[in-house]
């Protein structure tokens, strides 16, 4: 089983943020002398929670769309935020998919878009129309506005400020923005992403407040909230400070509606992998360093260079290699220091092999399995690895039913599990922070859920869950539950990096998974031997070799 939720954690620090979709449709679909792709390989992909996938990214020839739901597709070729995808058949939000397809150096962003339209409906017999549909969204709206009105020449635009170099290790650390020259309306559209932890729905201005403002916001980090305790500031609360509300209702908006859509896309063409063979996935120019003493964690990715920080040695293997890092049987022969060297990693790619200074702005400037490629190699050339795959008995775990407490699914309704409350708004979270996650399922079977785990609770489960619950048909429930190492309210965050197998609830309030699928669902996972494909280190060593 592919795991790659935990690592997308090195991602979410390298890759730029995307930029918010428009929500106004396309009017008018391509027409039949559309632009088209010279060649596609479709192929089905892992699969992800909140549909965390980068956005497009076209790269010489190569346009490349990695683990997308077919909504975000819809989305991605029409210019629509994937919420406004409605209709169509429940898989759409839940099977994922990798498209490689080969443009034109330097096809312009509008007709990839028009190739992407041309190509869901060559493949996969797609039809859509425009419509409305009231759709859940927050709602910003002006109670007591103290926003203080822009004077001066400052571009518009929001920067954080920098953490603390001094900062006590294992203090919680608040998030302050400084924004200036910035409308309500650019706050609403960069709320989404500057509190992703908080904001899962698109955010409609309606504060009425014309004019540009200066202000600042200070929340805590959603992961971090339950840590802080009293003292932690939930961004809505620190949109209340600047004398606004923040609330989630809802409101008619464009959308675009499925018809019809096939599930399974035609076949590729024979011999279309050689037709767009990726460029050799090798860094042109490396620097690895052990991680000097004071040195925080972080990374970056800038045109064609990427610059990481105080990254341990056994999540670089684990990421080169697309294995969770919670799991500590993925990875056989491994030395005792392979989880305490650090090291800072500054590699350059050959400009032919990002096409550097023909990426469209907010595009990740590299396609992140080529990078898991070239940081693999990289490793074995400067550590002297020696690896080989091997399968193994490893403890994995089966779902079984005890005393069900679930309700059956709407079969019309979208097949999905998101982060937070569903319809009734009901929240544990709030009550008891320790309670970090909540997902709302709707419309899945267990052989789905099964499939889920691994990326909904990453640091229990690290492979496919098998289905033996006997329960048939799809269901909808909610499960509230603590991360492994979730810290108590006030206290130091654990160090743990692994789950107990049989990790239980505490006193301090947190659940952990096991418990909550057994007293939440009626559901039980069960410890067995399976086996499954290992990394077996034969040979690495301490020090890279000379840059």
């Amino acid at each position: 089983m592919i795991i790659r939720s935990l690592t997308r954690l090195l991602l979410v620090v390298l890759l730029p943020i995307p930029a918010l979709a428009q929500s106004t449709p396309d009017t008018q679909p391509p027409a039949t002398s559309a632009p088209t792709f010279a060649a596609a390989d479709i192929h089905s992909s892992p699969h992800l929670l909140g549909n965390f996938s980068p956005p497009p990214m076209a790269q010489g020839e190569r346009y490349i769309v990695r683990e997308a739901t077919m909504a975000s597709l819809i989305g991605n070729a029409y210019g629509v935020d994937s919420t406004n995808v409605q209709g169509g058949p429940p898989w759409l939000e839940f099977d994922d998919f990798d498209i490689i397809a080969k443009a034109p150096r330097g096809t312009p962003p509008a007709d990839l878009k028009l190739m992407l339209q041309a190509l869901l409906k060559d493949r996969f017999s797609l039809v859509v129309h425009n419509g409305t549909a009231p759709m859940p969204a927050y709602i910003l709206t002006a109670d007591n506005p103290k926003l203080k009105p822009f004077e001066g020449s400052a571009l518009p635009g929001c920067e954080p400020d920098e953490r603390p170099a001094d900062q006590t290790p294992g203090a919680v650390s608040n998030i302050t923005v400084n924004c200036h020259n910035t409308t309500t309306d650019q706050l609403a559209q960069d709320l989404q992403f500057m509190a992703g932890g908080y904001i899962d729905k698109p955010i409609i201005n309606k504060t009425g407040l014309q004019g540009s403002f200066d202000f600042q916001l200070v929340w805590t980090p959603r992961g971090r909230l339950a840590q802080a305790g009293s003292d932690g500031i939930s961004i809505f609360d620190a949109v209340h400070k600047l004398g606004l509300k923040l609330e989630l209702q809802t409101a008619p908006r464009p959308v675009l509606i499925v018809d019809s859509v096939n599930e399974t896309p035609t076949p590729n063409a024979p011999g279309i992998e050689k037709l767009l063979a990726p460029p050799p996935a090798q860094f042109d120019v490396a620097i690895i360093k052990p991680t000097g003493p004071g040195e925080f964690m972080n990374g970056g990715i800038h045109g064609d260079q990427i610059n990481l920080t105080n990254v341990p040695l056994n999540f670089l293997i684990s990421f080169a290699w697309d294995f969770n890092p919670f799991d500590t049987q993925a990875m056989a022969g491994a030395p005792p220091w392979l989880d305490k060297d650090h090291f800072n990693i500054l590699a350059k790619v050959a400009p032919d092999d990002t096409n550097a200074g023909k990426v469209a702005q907010n595009d990740p400037p590299m396609d992140f399995e080529q990078l898991r490629i070239m940081l693999r190699n990289l490793l074995i050339e400067r550590f002297q690895m020696k690896v080989h795959m091997e399968d193994r008995p490893v403890d994995a775990y089966t779902l079984t039913a005890v005393a069900p407490r679930l309700k059956p699914g709407d079969p019309t309704a979208r097949t999905k599990c998101t982060e937070g409350p569903g319809a009734d708004g009901k929240d544990p979270r709030i009550a008891n922070p320790a309670l970090n996650r909540l997902l709302t399922c709707q419309n899945m079977t267990m052989e789905q859920f099964g499939k889920l785990l691994p990326t909904i609770a990453a640091g229990y489960i690290h492979a496919t869950v098998p289905d033996a619950t006997g329960l048939k048909g799809a269901w909808d429930f909610t499960l509230s539950f603590s991360s492994v190492g979730q810290p108590v309210p006030g206290a130091a965050p654990a160090a743990t990096s692994a789950a107990p197998s049989d990790a239980a609830s505490d006193p301090n309030g947190t659940v952990s998974l096991f418990d909550a699928i057994r007293k939440q669902l009626g559901l039980k996972l069960d410890k067995q031997k399976r086996t499954l494909p290992v990394l077996v280190i034969d040979q690495i060593n301490e020090k890279p070799t000379e840059d």
